[in-house]
């Protein structure tokens, strides 16, 4: 049986902030994870050491998302990583024809499927591990629902009503 920890995933995005928070949930799942700034350093990685999946940005300087799948679909061998495209362009301009280009020409292996930014870290988990055939323990997801439910209630949260939550914790 597949196991996160014997897995690397890749990351791909130019935000460091966005890497760094993708690089997490993987991370508290259990993967390996490298990362990577555009499709170039992503490249370069990849012949290096090629991973077991790839997240990656659709809208990059350098070589974007796009440009970086049809080089790999042109290598027999890495055509055959899974790849998640995970952006905040698949409705704009910037990315929309370049994503349905992608899902029609099945360029994509594995799921052929992408998520929209921002996304929650059970959902982005959950994703990776179906693709690579890894069940979820229903720990795994109890812990990982309960995060994005706590993420959501903090963002709309008042200053009191943090401090009281995290008094409540602390008393525990």
């Amino acid at each position: 049986m597949a196991r996160a920890e014997d897995m690397t995933v890749l990351v791909v995005d130019d935000e460091p902030n966005v890497r760094l928070f993708l690089q997490t949930a993987l991370e508290d799942a259990g993967f390996s994870v490298v990362t990577a700034a555009d499709g170039d350093e992503a490249l370069e990685m990849i012949k290096a050491r090629k991973p077991d999946f790839i997240s990656t940005d659709l809208v990059m300087p350098n070589r974007s998302g796009p440009r970086l799948l049809y080089e790999l679909k042109r290598d027999k061998a890495l055509s055959r990583i899974p790849v998640l495209i995970v952006t905040a362009h698949a409705k704009t301009d910037m990315g929309k024809t370049d994503l349905e280009d992608i899902m029609a020409d099945s360029v994509m292996s594995g799921l052929g499927i992408y998520l929209e930014k921002p996304v929650k870290p059970a959902a982005y988990v959950r994703h990776v591990k179906e693709a690579l055939g890894i069940d979820l323990t229903e720990n795994e997801t109890d812990r990982m629902d309960l995060r994005d439910e706590l993420q959501e209630r903090m963002r709309n949260a008042s200053s009191d009503e943090i401090r009281r939550a995290l008094d409540a914790l602390k008393r525990e």
